[in-house]
């Protein structure tokens, strides 16, 4: 039961990735259910993972607003996937540089801290690097439209990808000690 677990959660992971650029209002969703799968996974009679119920409840909530807060946003700027790449792909390279804390120190609210802030980083300059783009001056730093679009993209984006970095975090941690 314990590898289904795991197998599903991964897809689940993968699938919110996958939704990200054209289906942005289920993916921090699809990221949920996967970080949900992996508290279930148990090995001996002990979880897998220690995602324990504050952990679950938080991203829940986060879940719950940045999802709320797509739906709110005009269905014109719902539909809109220009810089999605560039922001899932800043996203993915903050996580990666995130999780290089490990390096720094073992502290694991520091790592979670380390890991959250270099997603937001990398979603900020990969929209920073798609506005220098002849498709992204439209939404440039000087558009007045700037900040609208990169939390309309970047929040959704940030949950779905920082739900991830807390299950890698937790497993290096584990396999550091």
């Amino acid at each position: 039961m314990m590898v289904f677990l795991i197998i599903l959660s991964c897809l689940f992971f993968a699938g919110a990735l996958v939704a990200l650029p054209t289906r942005i209002t289920i993916a921090p969703a699809l990221s949920y259910i996967g970080l949900i799968l992996l508290s279930l996974a148990t090995k001996n009679g002990y979880p897998l993972l220690p995602l324990n119920g504050t952990i679950l409840t938080g991203w829940f909530c986060m879940t719950l607003v940045v999802t709320l807060a797509t739906f709110l946003t005009a269905p014109a700027v719902r539909a809109q996937t220009r810089g999605m790449g560039y922001m899932m792909i800043g996203a993915l390279v903050g996580l990666a540089v995130g999780l290089l804390g490990f390096t720094v120190s073992s502290n694991i609210s520091l790592l979670y801290s380390i890991m959250i802030l270099s997603v937001i980083a990398g979603i900020f300059l990969g929209f920073l690097l798609y506005t220098q783009t002849p498709s992204g001056r439209p939404v440039g730093p000087g558009s007045g439209n700037f900040f609208r679009y990169l939390l309309a993209k970047g929040f959704p984006t940030a949950i779905t990808v920082m739900q991830i970095g807390v299950v890698l975090v937790l497993i290096i941690a584990l396999n550091n000690h």
